[in-house]
């Protein structure tokens, strides 16, 4: 039987996990030295709470999860025999993964004949949330693990994200965006315009004065580099902005008619580096 597992940090919460049968792995975050756990500290992410302490002043940080939490998490299905399916975020952007490695390596030297087999997203927040989405909907619709696999080989490299920030102070102190001069800080209204690479990082791709501009350049992106749109969702991220990306929602649905429109809470582990204000934009394109 094939079991599947995702991780908070695609933005998936548990009601949408239940949906498919995914496992979801709570990726942690800290605030004044205490740790919590996604989901297992709270049933319900309030966003607005949470992005509000941001707002406030809170700079959150971040960090992996142990050998033996992975081992905590993958050991039932092991035991059973069961095949294994982790649809995650980038791997470019932590070192958790290779901790989980580790748990991997002993756990089928415990349990020889599983198979544990990874979807890497290349991303994080809403594009994996797209991606996580779209297997799931192959495997409810009787996919084989071979065919999910296969199609991942070119599908996941079809999502392309770009987003802004408001405030870029998160980004400076954590890091994981190429191409960000620390200095743009210092610009009144200057937004950086961010993107998921295919190599599964955070890049700087451009700036917009305003976050008119900003909002008119995500769906510009969206016309350039679409690719059978209309057949996926187009997925808007926001850290606690609704009214934005509704707005950004809007402007779209002008510009192109209907369309099969999510929006989603960023989450807050991968929130503790974007942000408050911040809108992202997903959709299926010809290319990162």
């Amino acid at each position: 039987m094939l079991k599947i597992y995702t991780d908070t940090d695609t933005d998936i919460n548990p009601q949408i996990a239940a949906e498919y049968g995914y496992k979801l792995i709570s990726m942690p975050y800290s605030i004044d030295a205490k740790t919590v756990y996604p989901y297992q500290d709270f049933e319900v992410f309030d966003a607005h709470a949470f992005y509000d302490t941001l707002r406030g002043g809170v700079l959150p940080t971040t960090s992996a999860i142990s050998k033996e939490q992975y081992i905590g998490y993958f050991e039932e299905d092991f035991k059973e025999g069961n095949d294994i399916l982790y649809v995650h975020f980038s791997r470019a952007m932590t070192n958790t993964f290779d901790v989980m490695d580790q748990a991997v390596a002993e756990l089928k030297a415990k349990y020889p004949g599983v198979r544990f087999e990874e979807i890497d997203t290349k991303g994080i927040t809403t594009i994996s949330y797209a991606i996580v989405r779209e297997v799931g909907d192959l495997i409810k619709a009787g996919k084989t693990l071979d065919e999910v696999l296969e199609w991942a080989k070119t599908e996941v490299d079809k999502f392309a994200m770009y987003f802004f920030a408001d405030d870029l102070k998160f980004f400076r102190r954590s890091g994981r965006v190429s191409g960000l001069a620390a200095a743009m800080g210092t610009l009144i209204g200057v937004r950086p315009i961010i993107h998921m690479s295919q190599e599964g990082k955070m890049v700087s791709v451009g700036t917009e004065k305003g976050r008119i501009k900003a909002m008119n350049r995500l769906v510009e992106t969206l016309a350039d580099l679409g690719e059978d749109v209309a057949a996926h969702r187009i997925c808007i991220g926001h850290t606690d902005a609704p009214e934005i990306a509704h707005e950004v929602g809007r402007i779209i649905e002008e510009r192109f008619g209907p369309q099969r429109i999510e929006y989603v809470d960023v989450n807050p582990t991968a929130g503790s580096h974007c942000g408050p204000n911040g809108v992202g934009v997903c959709f299926h394109a010809k290319h990162r």
